[in-house]
């Protein structure tokens, strides 16, 4: 018989993808999504319940508005699992225990598991700020690479993350600004996508922001680097935490624990645009 492997997109949905003869071996976990699932909808099915508080008076009658929609992603975070393989992060997300999940893996051949509607909220971005968001996990759509946090990032999963990326950005209209990494939202935590991600290539189709050369950069006297890392995004916390994920997003700087005068024109550049 003939074996039939997947094609790009491997989902829940039969629609996004062709899938293999062999047996799922996911299908437990898969009754468990759509267990949870359906019992989120029948949630939503249901007109707002009436306010039991003694000091609201209580309507004779159910009102629901006419006027709603879905709740819509508004930042994606990019991610590398920091795991051995493809296979090992899909455990680690189907696995209770763990309580961490994304809604997208891209493996290194390039194939894509959706694992959760981009409706939902994943288990992605942890105790993260960036701005005055503070709630990142509500707003925002997780892509985890398969990457142990010390390689380079393979050419067929780039090439499928640029194809998600475009679907993602056109679909929920995200701004190019709010293309950004887990490092960058909880830069105390975490590095990831490591030192290798190439922010430059994905800035180039619109996913992030990058800058032009700085050699005539002219700062002004009143610069302020720190209140310029705010106003791009970074979370003040801890300031040092806040300058290495800085470089190591746009300097490609693992080691750097101060701003120096280069950085501080990459760092003019993007303010203004950030602003």
């Amino acid at each position: 018989m003939a074996r039939f492997v997947p094609i790009v997109y491997v989902g829940l949905s039969l629609a996004a993808a062709v899938y293999s003869c062999s047996p799922n071996p996911y299908a437990t976990t898969n009754k468990v999504y759509k267990k949870q699932s359906r019992t989120m909808a029948r949630g939503l099915e249901s007109l707002p319940p009436t306010l039991l508080l003694d000091s609201v008076v209580t309507p004779k009658y159910a009102v629901g508005t006419v006027n709603f929609d879905l709740r819509k992603p508004n930042y994606v975070i990019i991610h590398h699992t920091a795991q051995n393989s493809c296979e090992q992060t899909l455990k680690t997300f189907t696995l209770e225990r763990t309580k961490v999940s994304a809604h997208y893996v891209i493996c290194k051949d390039g194939t894509v598991h959706h694992m959760l509607n981009d409706y939902l909220r994943a288990w992605q971005a942890g105790i993260s700020k960036w701005g005055n968001t503070t709630d990142i996990n509500s707003s925002s759509i997780g892509i985890e690479l398969d990457n142990n946090g010390y390689e380079s990032f393979a050419e067929p999963q780039m090439v499928s993350l640029l194809k998600l990326l475009d679907t993602l950005k056109s679909k929920y209209t995200i701004p190019a600004a709010n293309f950004i990494g887990h490092s960058d939202i909880a830069p105390k935590r975490k590095v990831d996508p490591n030192v290798f991600f190439p922010w430059q290539r994905l800035s180039q189709r619109g996913f992030g922001y990058w800058y032009a050369d700085t050699t005539n950069v002219v700062l002004p006297p009143s610069f302020d680097h720190l209140l310029a890392l705010r106003l791009v995004g970074y979370d003040l916390a801890d300031t040092t935490a806040a300058i290495r994920a800085f470089k190591r997003h746009f300097m490609q700087d693992t080691l750097g624990r101060v701003l120096t005068a280069p950085d501080d024109k990459v760092l003019y550049q993007l303010m203004k645009k950030y602003q």
